[in-house]
């Protein structure tokens, strides 16, 4: 039973949408941890956080990810914002690590930039996937 539901699941989402459901959930929950329980160090973040509090940071995150994990279950060609808006978000954490290494704030910065830009990845890459065409069963009658 568990094994016909993870499929079933499986032909619904799709490689693009499993892939929309795993990045909006942890995007949703890295926004969370931002506003319950923020990083003491925020050293390479500091010119996000004049602009902004963390928590709006959070918010915005979360709201990524909650925007990936609701387009996870709509068909191809309906599911095009999540990809954006969960690339949006990591944008300016990355631009913003680069800045703070390369003006020597923060000497962990490139590795922080590389880390996201590196995870942000596949997300580019899945929506530029097609999904296959789903295999229609033959009943034998």
């Amino acid at each position: 039973m568990p094994g016909r539901v993870v499929r079933r699941l499986g032909r619904i989402l799709g490689r693009r949408g499993a892939i929309l459901l795993c990045y909006g959930a942890v995007w949703a929950l890295y926004g969370y941890a931002q506003v319950a329980s923020p990083p003491p160090d925020q050293r390479g973040l500091q010119p996000l956080l004049e602009l902004w509090p963390l928590s709006v940071w959070g918010c915005l995150w979360m709201a990524a990810g909650l925007l990936a994990m609701v387009a996870a279950w709509l068909p191809q060609g309906m599911d095009w914002p999540a990809y954006p808006a969960l690339q949006l978000v990591v944008l300016p954490w990355m631009g913003c690590y680069l800045m703070t290494w390369l003006m020597g704030d923060f000497p962990r910065g490139w590795i922080a930039a590389a880390v996201w830009g590196l995870i942000s990845v596949p997300v580019w890459v899945a929506a530029g996937w097609p999904e296959p065409p789903r295999i229609k069963r033959v009943s034998s009658a």
